[in-house]
């Protein structure tokens, strides 16, 4: 620990940072402390430190430091979390203090929030399929333990309905082994925040949640620290305590504004659309924090929230976001303004990771192919629908129209279902040959044909 010493060499104030002179010793990330002349204290962060100068991003506003009256101190040492399994059942602010008004907690072990992504050497493969109880998840889009899994959404869609019905209904099929989770609210609005407390709490879920929240009117730059608080506190809980933690990280984009904006504050040369060139390298930092430690019995499944501006799925984003996660799941508008919940299409989602989950012993031995053809009789739907438009439904042949109607069926029996319904793979499974068995058996070219005599339920 450094000694004290207080230095009143502030020389500027820009945005969220401060520049002070005659520091020799600062290193980076370090955590200081900023005293203003009426004796209100603020936190700050080392971000980047010369023989003779340190710019300090400041956890909070910046109105009121004066240059000349505002002291800052170096501490000596990085941002740390108490991580510790007394966390669980309570809910902290984005800089991980109690907002639960419980008290601190004062158990467990100091932890580096900077945490490193998993070294690939000792990365164990994802393999358990995780039953979410959605059709359109399980079915066609698996998710699997240890897999970073982004919902792709937009301003309106119901992609806080869906985190909150995935926290409560997943589960390692096969297990009663319920997972811990570990929610981080990044930027999100009041009532976002009181609508997942409030649902894991009427749940029951609470109990074995963490919840940090920073708040729309928070200070922005809080929103750099908090995911990685929640991460850091996941590791804790996986590798060393065994468990098998589900880590939200909602909404990745407000990160991603707080990155452009401490980017801007500092002049860098801004990359795509205004972002910070180094966006990608800082995400994956946080994504690759996801996965399975050989030799550890616990593990980290993330599910990242990206709201697309202006539903824009080749914004810098959510691109960047899809090279370096294991898929994604595409909330569509058009479903969901036809009320279609989950509106989940089919079509922009992948899982990756899909073919380690399921068949034989894990799910069924028929799943892979079962997810092939549904996905490849409702993407038919959709050009047998655009061709209905320019053409009319009666110049259709009887095959498009046959497939038009599956397409309805679909998307009203598959992808739709309840926001409290939980259907297990073998009702999912179960509905897909339903719907499949409207179509001729000589359709079915993507399952093997032992499957089809087995399951088929249409005129043979």
């Amino acid at each position: 620990m450094k000694l004290d010493i207080q230095y009143n060499t502030i020389e500027s104030v820009a945005g969220p940072l401060i520049v002070v002179g005659k520091v020799g010793n600062a290193s980076y990330n370090e955590i200081v402390k900023i005293r203003l002349a009426n004796g209100e204290e603020r936190l700050g962060q080392v971000l980047e430190t010369t023989d003779v100068h340190a710019i300090v991003q400041v956890f909070g506003p910046t109105n009121g430091i004066d240059v000349k009256n505002t002291s800052v101190s170096f501490l000596g040492e990085t941002f740390t979390v108490r991580a510790s399994e007394d966390m669980l059942g309570r809910v902290f602010n984005g800089q991980g203090k109690p907002k639960d008004g419980a008290g601190a907690i004062s158990s467990g072990e100091k932890k580096d929030i900077n945490g490193e992504p998993i070294n690939p050497a000792s990365r164990g493969m994802p393999s358990d399929f995780i039953e979410t109880g959605i059709s359109t998840i399980d079915g066609l889009n698996t998710l699997v333990r240890g897999q970073k899994l982004p919902i792709f959404s937009g301003s309106g869609l119901p992609h806080n309905e869906l985190t909150a019905q995935i926290t409560r209904q997943a589960k390692v099929k096969g297990t009663s082994e319920n997972f811990a989770v570990v929610f981080a609210g990044i930027g999100i609005t009041y009532d976002d925040a009181e609508y997942f407390v409030s649902e894991f709490r009427k749940t029951g879920a609470m109990k074995r949640t963490v919840a940090f929240v920073n708040l729309a009117d928070d200070p922005s730059i809080e929103r750099i620290i908090t995911p990685r608080l929640a991460l850091t506190t996941a590791e804790y809980l996986a590798y060393e305590k065994g468990m098998h933690v589900l880590v939200i990280l909602n909404d990745m984009t407000n990160y991603a504004e707080a990155l452009r904006e401490l980017s801007s504050a500092r002049e860098e040369v801004p990359g795509r659309r205004g972002y910070p060139g180094y966006m990608y390298t800082d995400f994956a930092s946080i994504y690759e924090r996801a996965g399975i430690l050989k030799g550890k019995k616990g593990s980290i499944t993330q599910l990242n929230v990206v709201t697309m501006p202006s539903d824009d799925v080749t914004h810098p984003i959510p691109d960047l976001t899809g090279y370096i996660t294991e898929g994604q799941m595409y909330l569509s508008r058009e479903l969901f303004n036809k009320g279609m919940y989950p509106p989940i299409n089919p079509i922009g989602s992948l899982s990756r990771l899909m073919n380690s989950g399921i068949g034989k012993g894990k799910t069924r031995e028929d799943h892979r192919g079962v997810a092939d053809q549904l996905y490849g009789a409702y993407a038919r739907a959709q050009d047998a629908k655009s061709l209905s438009s320019i053409v009319g439904v009666e110049a259709l042949s009887e095959s498009d129209k046959q497939y038009l109607g599956f397409g309805n069926e679909f998307e009203n029996k598959f992808i739709k279902q309840g926001a409290y319904e939980s259907r297990d793979i073998e009702k999912t499974l179960s509905i897909g040959w339903d719907l499949l068995s409207a179509l001729p058996e000589t359709e079915l070219t993507r399952i093997k044909e032992e499957y089809v005599k087995k399951y088929y339920k249409g005129s043979k």
